[in-house]
């Protein structure tokens, strides 16, 4: 019996990566679809299609997971935290914070031959932070915002050495260039593709990576073939040269039972976003993969510019009212552990622990609070009215909605109801979700954001971060976020994440609910599979038999 774990070893022990099933020797093996060097992978993918496969402008997770196959980064952030180089041979950061210099490989070329060099970094950056890019993680990453970010420009200091300038300290910049979201894109590509980037494909998603992408049917699938030219893995790679696996096929199905099927019946070797309840129906031919997401845990945002949720005694109402922690035990059985605080426990130097166990279900605490903000008639149907209003909040959402998040909103409707606070949920397209969110035209929304840095809080807290569901608008929490990412010293940075995290408790912006895992499920004809710190898997050192 072999067990399988992703450790890192500045995650919280009691919290961090979990390996959760075995493999059992002697099992038999599920053979690949079709060739031995044929690897299909089985993925959710809904959200991909629609103009979401560039890398600059989409802030899925999921465009990140496909697309890191085809592009590379500048530096390669290992499973302890620390940087090696990748594209780049070596970094320096100026005494002032304000530059970062970087010297390249003079070996890297694009899958169309183009050199990657100083002017490729460049046009690449030049690309995230321009208008029509509309890119919004992206270019958080960079520092950039249209109403003033810190990100002042990239110049060529020679064919090999490319510098990028902030007009204040930057702290979270070389975390930022190991994603694949600032990735490169062939320069060719951006002068003469730049407007089909999001609708991706072959001759268009051109990178550095170690696979081509060869044929996207959106919906459907994404080929990947292997890159015979590739020799500039990180540092540290256990394998050189172009990848062992010939062919990855990402097979895109949304449904989890699909996807778990799939795996099964030996149509896919590898399957993603396995729900918690269907972990026990693989079976223990399958290694399966627990990972405790790092950055934003699961989340409900109370947007304060709408409705009720202007009201913090309404904010902190919804808070208590909802029983958390049952709810999270009964739905994730044991593979997921409820959120505390708007940090994940295994984001790096930055979890604050004495939020545990320091707010707790007190419907009667709730109703007081209702009560003084004078919510205190109940209309025909038992909810509570002030001025002949009911007390309602509008929850917004986008399909499809897993089935562990439809059955947190039961339990949130249900335990509301009990008090007298009605939660109307409303399930939309994607394109009609974001229409109503760009307005802020919702009171309740609900996402997760995996990130290894806790600059994640900028986009979702600060007056003008890009993610900030809640509305909120306080020059204490700007200034908290901007003196967070000015520094470098990591005490400075936790002090002042932790500040952020004990004034989301006291005034309740965002309710915290789980802390969202990884689980992806695999072969055993896969051998060296790994995992990146967000627990998606990295495919260059992999590769492929039929005897396990």
């Amino acid at each position: 019996m072999r067990a399988r774990a992703h450790a890192s070893s500045w995650l919280r022990a009691t919290v961090a990566v979990v390996a959760v099933a075995a493999l059992v020797t002697g099992c038999s093996a599920t053979a690949p679809s079709s060739a031995t060097n044929t690897l299909t992978y089985a993925i959710n993918g809904g959200t991909l299609s629609g103009g979401k496969m560039d890398i600059h402008s989409s802030a899925f997770q999921a465009t990140a997971l496909v697309m890191r196959n085809s592009f590379d980064s500048l530096v390669y952030q290992k499973a302890d935290g620390s940087f090696v180089p990748w594209l780049a041979t070596s970094w320096q950061v100026s005494d002032d914070g304000l530059q970062y210099t970087f010297d390249l490989r003079d070996d890297v070329t694009f899958h169309d031959g183009e050199p990657f060099n100083a002017e490729a970094v460049k046009a690449n950056f030049e690309h995230v932070v321009a208008p029509e890019t509309a890119s919004a993680d992206a270019a958080s990453l960079i520092g950039y915002a249209e109403t003033g970010g810190f990100y002042a420009g990239t110049t060529v200091v020679d064919e090999f050495t490319v510098r990028v300038d902030f007009n204040q300290p930057y702290a979270p910049f070389l975390q930022a260039v190991s994603t694949a979201k600032l990735g490169f894109y062939s320069p060719a590509t951006l002068r003469d593709n730049a407007a089909q980037l999001p609708a991706g494909g072959p001759g268009v998603s051109v990178g550095t990576g170690p696979y081509v992408l060869s044929k996207y049917t959106p919906d459907q699938s994404i080929v990947f073939t292997a890159n015979e030219d590739y020799d500039w893995a990180p540092e540290g790679s256990t394998h050189q040269g172009a990848p062992a696996i010939e062919t990855l096929e990402f097979r895109i199905l949304p449904e989890s039972s699909v996807r778990t099927g799939a795996l099964t019946s030996g149509e896919a070797q590898i399957a993603s976003d396995i729900t918690p309840n269907t972990v026990g129906q693989i079976g223990d031919d399958f290694t399966i993969e627990n990972v405790t997401m790092p950055g934003l845990p699961y989340t409900l945002f109370l947007n304060k510019g709408h409705g009720v949720f202007a009201d913090e005694n309404v904010r902190r109402a919804f808070a208590l009212g909802v029983d958390i922690g049952p709810a999270v035990e009964s739905i994730y059985q044991g593979q997921a552990e409820r959120a505390w605080s708007i940090l994940s426990p295994a984001t790096p130097n930055s979890y604050d622990p004495s939020l545990e166990d320091s707010w707790a279900f007190d419907p009667d605490e709730a109703n007081s609070l209702l009560d003084a903000s004078g919510w205190t008639e109940r209309d025909s149907e038992g909810y509570r009215t002030k001025d002949g209003v009911r007390l309602s909040a509008q929850w917004l959402a986008y399909t499809p909605v897993s089935d562990a998040n439809a059955s947190l909103g039961d339990v949130v409707q249900s335990d509301l109801r009990d008090i007298g606070f009605e939660i109307v949920r409303e399930n939309v397209e994607i394109a009609q979700y974001y229409e109503a969110f760009d307005a802020r035209d919702y009171d309740l929304s609900d996402w997760s954001f995996p990130s290894v840095d806790a600059d994640v809080l900028r986009a979702h807290l600060h007056s003008g971060g890009y993610k900030n569901g809640s509305s909120t608008a306080d020059p204490v929490v700007d200034q908290l976020l901007d003196d967070a990412i000015a520094t470098s010293d990591p005490a400075e940075r936790e002090a002042l994440y932790a500040q952020l995290q004990q004034w989301n408790a006291t005034h309740v912006a965002m309710v915290p609910i789980t802390v969202p895992t990884a689980i992806t499920a695999y072969s055993p004809v896969i051998e060296n599979l790994r995992f990146d710190l967000y627990g998606q898997p990295l495919f260059y050192e992999a590769s492929l038999t039929r005897t396990p």
